[in-house]
């Protein structure tokens, strides 16, 4: 017989997924360029050190001294050849100059066209993240249906329904509000 403590752990559930999306997203977001250094900019590079992808985090100390510098600084100064060639590898656009000590990488003024089309990727990557937030909306109700077959009331499970829109109309408005925040960062001279 479902019960209230029933709908309570689905509410719950629902919840954390759609939080876990919305992280997700906030991560991801992180590592669009904008016109600033920042050193979540490097965050997906993954470098093969003697045969093994590793982050590149674990092989440097990566800082961004200035808006427009990277710094790395090799914990191995035999890895600086493989960490240069990660980098060129990724799809960052960026060229960095290696001095066999430390790996420089000058993060150049965004023209205006590359800013709309960043603009459209943060857009696109949030239209991702919304679809995550719903199928999470989906989920839930398909096992509030589930429990009023086990013997919840059908008033109870519209309650519950509501609820869970509620839930989704808030995770969407929070990833509307980062894309805003991340469209602002990447539209700013």
């Amino acid at each position: 017989m479902a019960d209230e403590g029933d709908v309570e752990l689905v509410l719950e559930e629902t919840r954390e997924a759609m939080d876990k999306t919305v992280q997700s997203f906030r991560k991801e977001l992180t590592r669009v360029r904008t016109g600033r250094a920042s050193t979540n900019l490097l965050d997906g590079v993954s470098v093969d050190y003697f045969g093994t992808p590793t982050p590149l985090n674990q092989l440097a100390n990566v800082t961004a001294p200035d808006a427009r510098l990277i710094v790395i600084s090799p914990y191995d100064k035999s890895a600086s050849a493989a960490i240069e060639k990660a980098i060129q590898k990724s799809d960052l656009g960026v060229t960095p100059s290696n001095d066999g000590s430390v790996i420089r990488i000058s993060i150049p003024p965004l023209t205006e066209e590359r800013r709309k089309d960043l603009v459209r990727q943060v857009r696109k990557m949030a239209e991702e993240h919304k679809v995550g937030v719903r199928e999470g909306r989906r989920d839930a109700i398909a096992m509030l249906k589930d429990l009023e077959g086990d013997g919840l009331s059908k008033d109870d499970r519209h309650r519950a329904e509501k609820s869970v829109q509620d839930l989704t109309d808030g995770f969407v408005a929070k990833v509307d509000t980062l894309t805003a925040e991340k469209e602002k960062e990447v539209l700013e001279v």
